[in-house]
């Protein structure tokens, strides 16, 4: 397998970051790591080995990058606003940096990247496929948690102004601009999540998109597995396979 690993200093974070390309060609993924993950947790947790095939084959390329969520979401010294504010740098660094580099290292001017992730690397793919479908053709997102007032972030339902336009559920609800709404119904959408131990709010929160996706007339797979599939990498491997065959196989 091809494999190449690059750092910067990113000007909008204002430190070094880097990430890791597997694969020489095919759709490429931009992969948020799971919380206060790293760019090397794909490889290190098993998942490059278990869709290897699909990569190897040239049907997918996959471009794992930092998290910066200590700094943001899970900094829980700082107030709701800062910890937005932080991520926000994080969208810039993502959307000026990494999806300009990805674009040229395919040779694709214009090409619109998959997102994908599990667990807080969900929340992610489908928080930045939602608020950039011009730059995301779509997410493949394992049983992550939607809505920022979850007892994970620290955070409850009087917060959610301060951290509105990053909490998914909240913030689709009000999306009425036929800008978003078209390229979301043009889009790749899949959001799973197993219904089996610590998923309970990852269950919830996948039936809130659900039901707006629906309300919008947005496309979407939306998949619940079966009550034994558990919040871990070992279904996480099932499920990514799945839905690569169904995409590209």
């Amino acid at each position: 397998m091809h494999t190449e690993e690059h750092h910067w200093f990113s000007p909008n974070l204002n430190r070094n970051m880097a990430l890791k390309i597997y694969g020489h060609f095919g759709k490429p993924f931009m992969v948020f790591p799971c919380s206060r993950g790293r760019y090397f947790d794909y490889e290190g947790m098993g998942m490059i080995n278990a869709i290897e095939g699909f990569i190897n084959e040239g049907k997918i390329k996959m471009f794992c990058i930092d998290s910066i969520d200590a700094e943001s979401w899970y900094n829980f010294a700082v107030p709701p606003a800062d910890r937005n504010a932080r991520h926000e740098v994080y969208d810039r660094y993502v959307i000026q940096e990494v999806i300009p580099f990805i674009r040229v290292h395919c040779h694709s001017p214009n090409e619109r990247v998959m997102a994908n992730g599990c667990s807080m690397g969900a929340y992610h793919s489908v928080n930045f496929f939602l608020k950039h479908p011009d730059v995301f053709e779509g997410t493949i997102a394992l049983s992550g948690l939607y809505r920022l007032d979850r007892t994970e972030f620290g955070l409850s339902a009087a917060d959610i102004p301060a951290v509105y336009f990053n909490s998914p559920v909240n913030y689709l609800s009000g999306i009425n601009d036929p800008w978003y709404l078209v390229r979301y119904r043009h889009s790749k959408i899949i959001v799973c999540v197993g219904q089996g131990p610590w998923e309970e709010e990852a269950i919830a929160d996948t039936r809130s998109l659900d039901a707006l996706f629906r309300e919008k007339s947005i496309p979407a797979w939306v998949d619940f597995w079966g009550y034994n599939v558990n919040h871990d990498w070992p279904w996480w491997y099932k499920q990514m396979n799945y839905f690569l065959q169904r995409l590209y196989g």
